[in-house]
This record gives C-alpha cells, sequence and structure tokens, in this order.
C-alpha cells in the first residue's frame, strides 16, 4: 500500500472514530486500575487490555510515520502524540514511576483526534500572548493589594495577613469568592470597620474585570479560529466552483470549434 493510501486511510471518519473509541476505553481501563478490589479480581485481564490499547496507539503513530516520513513531525499534534504514546512506554522502576502515573495522558489524544477539540485547544493557544498581558495586569494588581494588606491587617490577623505570601493567597481566595466574605472580609472589618473599603474595590477590579477580560480573549480566539476553518471551507468550495467553471468553458469552447468546422465543411 502506498503512503498516499495509508495517509489517506488513517484520515479517514472510521479510522478516526475508531482511535477516538480506543482513547475512551483505554481511559476507563486506567481507571479501573485505581480500583484494589477490581485489580484483584480481574488484574491480569485489566493489564492486558491496557498493553492491547498502547499497541494500538503504537501501530497508528508507526503507520503515521511510514505516511508522512519526517514530515509527521511538523504537526505539532503529531508531536504531541508522540510524546504522550512515549511516556508510557517508559518502563517503571529507577525512580521513573511517575512517568507510568502520567499514563491517564493518552486520554488527551482524544483533543488531537477531534477536530472541534482541537479547535477549542487552537483557540486557547492563539489567546495565550493577549492573556500573559492580562496576568501580567493581575499579578501587579496583586502585589500592590497583598503589600496594602499587609500594613493594615498583618496586627491583628497574622495567619492571613501576616507577610506577603499569605496576603497574596488570602487575596487570591478572595478572588475566588470562596468564603471571601463571612470567612475572611467580615471577622476584617469586625477590628477595622473600613476594611470594606479595600476588600470591595479589589473583588470589582480583579473577579469581576480582569477575569472576564480573559474570557473575552479566549472567546475572540476561538471565534476568529472559527472564522478562519468557515474562510478555509469558502476558499475550497470558490476553488471547486471555478476548477468547474473552467472545464465547462473548455467543453464549450471544444464544441463551438466542432461547429464551425462541421460549417466550413
Amino acid at each position: 500500500m502506498t503512503r498516499a493510501r495509508v495517509a489517506d486511510w488513517l484520515d479517514s471518519a472510521f479510522v478516526r472514530n475508531a482511535i477516538i473509541g480506543v482513547i475512551l476505553f483505554n481511559a476507563v481501563i486506567l481507571g479501573l486500575e485505581t480500583s484494589a478490589p477490581v485489580m484483584q479480581a480481574v488484574g491480569p485481564l485489566i493489564l492486558w487490555l491496557d498493553a492491547l490499547c498502547l499497541a494500538v496507539f503504537v501501530g497508528e503513530l508507526a503507520l503515521k510515520l511510514y505516511a508522512h516520513g519526517l514530515r509527521f513531525f511538523r504537526s505539532g499534534w503529531n508531536v504531541f502524540d508522540f510524546v504522550i504514546v512515549g511516556i508510557a512506554l517508559v518502563p517503571a522502576g529507577q525512580g521513573l514511576s511517575v512517568l507510568r502515573a502520567l499514563r491517564i495522558l493518552r486520554v488527551l489524544r482524544v483533543v488531537s483526534v477531534a477536530p472541534r477539540l482541537r479547535r477549542v485547544v487552537e483557540g486557547f493557544v492563539t489567546a495565550l500572548p493577549g492573556m500573559g498581558s492580562v496576568f501580567l495586569l493581575m499579578a501587579i494588581i496583586f502585589y500592590i493589594g497583598a503589600v496594602m494588606a499587609t500594613k493594615l491587617f498583618s496586627a491583628s490577623f497574622p495567619e492571613w495577613f501576616g507577610d506577603l505570601g499569605n496576603s497574596a493567597y488570602t487575596l487570591f481566595q478572595i478572588m475566588t469568592l470562596e468564603s471571601w466574605s463571612m470567612g475572611i472580609v467580615r471577622p476584617v472589618m469586625d477590628a477595622y470597620p473600613y476594611a470594606w473599603a479595600f476588600f470591595v474595590p479589589f473583588i470589582m477590579v480583579t473577579t469581576f474585570a480582569v477575569v472576564n477580560l480573559l474570557v473575552g480573549l479566549i472567546v475572540n480566539s476561538m471565534q476568529d479560529a472559527h472564522a478562519a476553518e468557515d474562510n478555509q471551507k469558502t476558499d475550497a468550495y470558490r476553488d471547486e466552483v471555478l476548477k468547474r467553471l473552467t472545464e465547462i468553458e473548455a467543453r464549450l469552447s471544444r464544441l463551438s470549434d466542432d461547429t464551425s468546422v462541421r460549417e466550413r465543411r
């Protein structure tokens, strides 16, 4: 079988859906490995099925390498699959047992196989440069807030605001709105009645402004990714229409030439 035919077969919907099925089945198997009763009952079968799934993944990668050659590594998704499967092949022991625990990362392969999930990840990656600026802004806000909170509240609440690290962590908890009012702010307000003047603006800026700005960046990037895909489909359809129109024009031209020859005769 030629490389082109192998590549087309791997890109077919049947093979892609089959790989997704194996990935999901393997995820269930890896989850069952964490159950002691299940492993005692059917442990050898679970391990055999896990090895079988891994063999399927290795075979798929081998076929892709055969079909694409060194071009295989030009795709970031192929490299991602290669690394994930490679981690599963690392033998346990000698301090590398933690890598064996990372076998569950094979479930992430469903992202590289499913086109819609790939668009979500690509949109997120596209948003990273803009998100970096937002994270920098948030870090500045947290640093300023942590310094102010330490100076204002450390005397009465050293467990929350005793130093810069504790203050930053407490402010992060407040930003997530997890037990922020009854758990932290109201006890602080019992000792400092005007503490709300610090916490309320902090929550407004971080929780409702900066975090929503991150969400907006991701949403815009995903919309751009969808628009780019739609443009590619439109361009492909336009090229196909132009190709067919050119063929029709050529046929009409040949028919016209044949008619002219007949009239001359």
